[in-house]
């Protein structure tokens, strides 16, 4: 008797830890899926997955594996939390110190620098603050708090969201009032309500060259501090952690985007569509990654 409860204590230890290392995607909303195939894994990001990025580095993937990726529409820091939290296999995100937390505090591995665009501070031709003069990220956003001139910030945890803080922290100023609008949004529709106001905001120059055509009201005022650069690494779950993910998979995925092929899309995507490449590659990157 003792021993039949035993295999029956051990078999539901086993049925709940299958639970707790499952998968959780199912509750997460799928944007896209690219490719046909037995084997999937998630990858969670923002504006590669919004401006097509990573459709083109998935389908020669997905080709070649016979198996599909899932795109996950989250900024840095949902995608960090998900990652966490089991419910994605990789992330392509632009928030360095969390993700080298992350790796320090071993939920994520393989950090491999991809590729990097940069911000831009966009604003009324008028500039109203006149950041134009400024000669640093840190004066320009200063000016605009001196003028409490209309700033949004999409304030959700975002690599946007903690660049724009890392530069407030510089200037020493708590950004707060009427004047500073958060819109808990992604970059786009940032944007678009940006230039429809209009206000100044922090884009990458990913997202301004894809949407350039629909911006009526707002001009590039300030760019070029490096602080602005903006560094793309991807990561993967830990199998320790989490041993019920496609973690080979999702390596093969990672491994390709940093190959010579993958590369070539990274530097290349875009110009077709937008007249300028998107992205620069991660060799480029390299030269501020720290």
């Amino acid at each position: 008797m003792k021993k039949i409860k035993l295999l029956l204590l051990l078999q539901i230890l086993i049925f709940v830890t299958f639970l707790s290392s499952s998968r959780a995607s199912d509750n997460l909303d799928i944007q896209a899926t690219y490719g046909k195939g037995d084997h999937s894994i998630c990858v969670a990001t923002g504006s590669p997955g919004s401006l097509g990025l990573l459709k083109a580095l998935a389908e020669p993937f997905c080709t070649t594996h016979k198996c599909q990726v899932n795109w996950i529409n989250m900024g840095s820091g949902e995608s960090l939390e998900a990652l966490k939290a089991g419910k994605v296999d990789m992330v392509m995100t632009h928030s360095p110190e969390a993700e080298k937390k992350a790796v320090k505090e071993g939920w994520a591995t393989k950090r491999t620098l991809l590729g990097c665009n940069e911000f831009y501070i966009l604003g009324p031709e008028s500039d109203p603050a006149g950041i134009t003069k400024a000669k640093t990220a840190k004066e320009a956003y200063a000016m605009i708090a001196d003028h409490q001139a209309r700033f949004f910030s999409r304030g959700d945890n975002s690599g946007t969201h903690k660049k724009e803080t890392a530069v407030w922290e510089m200037t020493g100023i708590k950004p707060d009032g009427p004047w500073y609008i958060i819109t808990k949004d992604f970059m786009g529709p940032t944007l678009m309500r940006a230039d429809k106001e209009p206000g100044y905001f922090m884009v990458d120059s990913s997202t301004f060259f894809a949407e350039r055509s629909k911006i009526k009201n707002l001009k590039v005022l300030f760019k070029g501090d490096p602080v602005l650069i903006n560094i793309y690494h991807g990561m993967v779950t830990s199998p320790e952690r989490h041993p019920r993910l496609n973690y080979g998979l999702a390596i093969k995925f990672m491994e390709f985007m940093a190959s010579t092929e993958g590369q070539k899309i990274f530097r290349q995507y875009g110009t077709p569509q937008f007249g300028v490449a998107l992205y620069n590659d991660a060799e480029y990157a390299g030269k501020w990654d720290n």
